[in-house]
């Protein structure tokens, strides 16, 4: 469970929340908002719209979490809103309600008719609120409220505000969602430009009473010396190079780099944007880095530990290499970190690296001219495939185990 800070009708909250607990529930059974109507729970009907930064959203298909930072607004914090008195008192006079529990949906949706739109016609605000479902009314009494507002605001010489004042694209909520001492999300213009102040993460070394959620041990050798192990792991930019879905930015400074990581398997597709502060002990051949990162197409970040210890094998001439992972993961993704299928998919990436480590250094050793060999590449239908195939065996075996 997760720790998830809000602004809820102006006033800033922080409550525990499941990772795949939507902000409709999240709004009514923790902070008692019953105005926000749960219908279809799809994302149909309109009845939980609520307002994400501004932007209408449908709150029964959005993860309560991947709105961390965020400002929210339901239909009880619209009470002294003056375009929602409007098209209240509108939709009093025009029978626009009948049953009302699709009314607060629609107060929602139609305030954003009225803030954007200058001179809308019925057909425009048919399209416009076509998201939101009345099952009683017909609709004909909404519109004439919806036209009856603008055309009266207007005529006293009120504006509208083109695009309603929205000047990034992307989910609702996503400009502002990011993880206490995590990298801020880059500010997306409407033209798909990004700050480049803000794309530059800063440093990012973890509290001292940061506890990771998740935490793993792994060990591999490798075929070589252990001078040499040490001496490449210095070597940021080739380690980045081994492995799978990893890029650098630069070269590090200082002991700091900046990047980003890929990862997809099957359905499941990130590309964690972020930095890493790395430091290394020559008298202990230890290493530790710390970093985070942010994936912005689903609104989810991380933050994590890795330290390495590079020792002598038992065969001469071998290297051990053993890792400590911790990792704290928020937003949509947290539901995928699981430490069982976590650990499968450190297994195969720790391969994949291996296999790419022991084709670098043997490059290297034997001073072959021109470029290292291409890096392998984590195959996602491979690790599916083997992840279904392992919890079927698991299963079977389960089964005749209690018969």
């Amino acid at each position: 469970m997760n720790t998830i800070n809000l602004t809820i009708n102006g006033r800033a909250t922080s409550a525990p929340c499941e990772p795949r607990t939507h902000l409709a529930d999240f709004i009514r059974e923790t902070h008692d908002l019953t105005g926000t109507h749960i219908g279809c729970e799809h994302g149909v009907c309109g009845a939980c719209t609520v307002l994400i930064d501004g932007v209408p959203a449908r709150s029964c298909i959005t993860f309560a979490a991947a709105c961390e930072g965020a400002s929210v607004t339901t239909v009880e914090g619209l009470d002294e809103d003056e375009i929602t008195a409007e098209l209240r008192v509108a939709f009093s006079r025009e029978h626009a309600l009948q049953c009302g529990y699709c009314t607060p949906g629609m107060l929602v949706s139609a305030r954003d008719v009225v803030l954007r739109m200058e001179a809308p016609t019925e057909q425009d605000i048919r399209v416009a609120m076509s998201g939101n479902l009345c099952r009683c009314t017909g609709y004909v009494g909404i519109v004439k409220a919806v036209q009856a507002v603008v055309a009266d605001r207007r005529a006293r010489g009120i504006q509208p505000i083109p695009d309603g004042g929205r000047t990034r694209l992307g989910p609702a909520g996503s400009g502002n969602a990011a993880e206490r001492g995590a990298a801020p999300a880059p500010a997306t213009t409407m033209n798909g430009a990004i700050s480049a102040s803000a794309a530059r993460p800063a440093s990012v070394a973890q509290a001292e009473n940061w506890k990771p959620q998740t935490t793993f041990e792994q060990s591999f050798t490798v075929a070589h010396p252990v001078d040499v192990v040490w001496g490449f792991f210095g070597r940021v930019e080739e380690v980045a190079a081994c492995l799978p879905g990893a890029s650098l930015n630069g070269p590090a400074r200082d002991g700091h780099v900046e990047g980003q990581i890929k990862v997809k398997v099957g359905p499941i597709s990130a590309e964690f944007h972020g930095a890493a502060d790395i430091t290394r002990d020559e008298a202990t051949r230890t290493g530790v880095i710390d970093g985070v990162g942010k994936d912005r197409r689903s609104n989810s970040t991380t933050r994590g530990q890795i330290r390495y210890a590079v020792r002598q094998a038992e065969t001469p001439g071998e290297t051990r290499v053993d890792l400590t992972v911790g990792f704290t993961l928020s937003g949509m993704l947290a539901q995928f970190s699981r430490s069982g299928l976590v650990q499968d998919v450190a297994n195969r990436l720790i391969a994949v690296f291996v296999q790419n480590l022991e084709a670098r250094l043997a490059h290297q050793m034997r001073g072959d001219a021109g470029p290292p060999p291409a890096a392998g590449e984590f195959d996602a239908g491979s690790f599916l495939s083997s992840v279904f195939l392992g919890q079927l065996k698991r299963l079977v075996g389960r089964f005749f185990r209690r018969n």
